[in-house]
């Protein structure tokens, strides 16, 4: 469960994002374009792919990549930004069946053609760890559950919502191949219909918190675990993008650790829990020195 005060934090961040965006859609379209290797690098590689960020970047630029790469790593990084793309662009798209079967094909095409944009069917069976997802029988029901629980509970504060779909949706593992990446795709889906930016779960710490979360959920139906992931990961997306609105100069925070001589290591901190408006760029810290102006953690 979200705390009152991380509810509080989201819908004041987003009161001010509502206001700052208006006019401003070219420069959101920019970050969303700017962050999209970053995206696409971390829920590729959350399913081990070995590719780089620095080599995503240049997939995705049409440029060469210093080493061979197999040619699934390229579709997958080619093919999930595509679907991400797909998704801004086209605002109307509904959470249904029909639009995860559409992602999914536009996800594993090219990769893998037999079992794109279709669910897993008879004799298909899928373990993830200990866990054995249901009978294939059960798939499309049970996918059509959870869409229906998710559109119906309207009283549930909507990133508990998404984060009880993602758990479930997991654990049903719908499809042979790219359920995490479609599920992640989702959560993007979900919090745009919402009036929301995307956020980025990333693959440094994922078995600290990401997978964990999976694991209570399986034990005892917990969400705790990733509803404050989520809520992390949607704070720092807006913090990022109101940084930008509000045209502040921008600095690494061990930059700005050093020119208010403060200890990196609490800011550090601090911005893994969202507790300053720092934000991440290609992994690294950075925050607005508007916004910076008056912390002062630690000596």
């Amino acid at each position: 469960m979200i705390s009152n005060k991380q509810r509080q934090k989201i819908s004041a961040l987003k009161k001010e994002y509502e206001l700052l965006r208006t006019g401003r859609e070219s420069l959101l379209v920019l970050l969303e374009e700017s962050e999209l290797p970053e995206l696409v690098y971390n829920s590729n590689a959350i399913e081990n792919s070995t590719l780089t960020l620095k080599e995503t970047e240049k997939i995705l630029l049409e440029q060469e990549v210093m080493r061979d790469v197999s040619v699934r790593e390229l579709y997958e990084a080619k093919n999930l930004a595509r679907v991400t793309e797909y998704i801004r662009n086209n605002p109307d798209l509904q959470l249904t069946s029909e639009t995860i079967l559409l992602l999914h094909q536009m996800l594993i095409g090219g990769i893998d053609d037999s079992v794109a944009g279709r669910y897993r069917k008879e004799h298909e069976y899928v373990r993830v760890g200990s866990h054995i997802a249901p009978a294939p029988e059960h798939v499309q029901r049970l996918l059509d559950d959870i869409i229906v629980d998710y559109k119906s509970a309207d009283d549930e504060y909507f990133l508990e919502r998404i984060s009880k779909f993602h758990l479930e949706f997991e654990s049903i593992h719908p499809f042979n191949d790219g359920n995490g990446r479609i599920g992640r795709v989702l959560i993007h889906l979900q919090l745009t219909k919402l009036g929301y930016p995307p956020l980025t779960i990333r693959n440094k710490g994922k078995n600290d918190n990401y997978y964990p979360a999976f694991g209570d959920y399986q034990d005892d139906k917990s969400t705790k675990r990733l509803d404050n992931l989520l809520s992390l990961c949607l704070i720092e997306s807006l913090n990022k993008r109101l940084t930008y609105l509000r045209s502040e100069k921008i600095v690494a925070l061990s930059d700005y650790a050093k020119q208010t001589k403060q200890t990196v290591n609490p800011l550090l901190n601090a911005a893994r829990r969202q507790t300053i408006p720092a934000f991440r760029e290609k992994g690294k810290w950075k925050i607005g020195t508007l916004s910076a102006k008056s912390i002062k953690i630690g000596a």
